[in-house]
């Protein structure tokens, strides 16, 4: 997949949850190495303030690679609600693709944006957008 490709859906995606009402605004930027291979990073703001701040460095050649990402959800004073990330730990963990949460990490899945803007909504806004 080309890198402007996988671009256009992370943009459509957003821009959904946008017209559901459930992301008030966002920024988006993409640093292309070659027609493949990219470092994207953005913010989301939800309703009630919370803001999801995400990073991906992909590698599309042949599949959907994400050499490294984070996806770190906050709420309205700054504090860490959640965050996906791939990042090194000292002392290492057993497992490279983590959550945080709390004073807890867990193993975990590496998640699409599209995936983590649903666990917000659902765990998160659904009984608050109003």
């Amino acid at each position: 997949m080309l890198l402007n490709t996988y671009q256009t859906n992370l943009i459509l995606i957003i821009e959904k949850y946008v017209d559901n009402g459930y992301i008030l605004s966002f920024s988006f930027a993409v640093d292309a190495r070659s027609d493949y291979i990219g470092f994207i990073h953005g913010c989301l703001e939800f309703i009630h303030g919370s803001r999801l701040y995400f990073k991906e460095y992909v590698d599309l050649q042949d599949s959907s690679v994400k050499l490294s990402y984070s996806f770190h959800y906050q709420c309205l004073d700054n504090r860490l609600i959640f965050r996906y990330d791939n990042a090194r730990h000292k002392p290492d963990l057993e497992y490279l693709d983590h959550k945080h949460t709390d004073n807890t990490i867990m193993p975990a899945n590496i998640p699409a944006l599209e995936d983590v803007i649903l666990e917000i909504i659902n765990q998160h806004l659904i009984d608050n957008k109003n």
